[in-house]
């Protein structure tokens, strides 16, 4: 099983180094106030696909915050309830 996981690994890296030798011609990214950036696209669209996983991993951050403080709420719960019911038993 480990070496399927390295040759899942090694295709994903070839097929991206192909992808990048056949998409290295430069282009000219168009900002606003006449800022241009002219890279290959394979860089630009690399640069694309961080950017946009990075603002998908900030639009998560609250929601795993929230989770976060409910787990601690809820096993402070439990805690207090394990807590109560051993104390509760009776010792013979």
């Amino acid at each position: 099983m480990r070496y399927f996981g390295w040759v899942v690994k090694i295709l994903i890296f070839v097929l991206v180094l192909g992808f990048a030798l056949q998409n290295s011609q430069p282009v000219s990214l168009h900002y606003f106030f006449g800022y241009v950036w002219e890279a290959p696209l394979v860089v630009l669209l690399l640069t694309a696909l961080l950017f946009g996983s990075l603002l998908g991993l900030l639009a998560l951050l609250p929601t795993l915050f929230r989770l976060r403080r409910e787990r601690a709420k809820l096993r402070k719960e439990l805690d207090s309830m394990i807590d109560a019911s051993t104390t509760s038993l009776p010792v013979d």
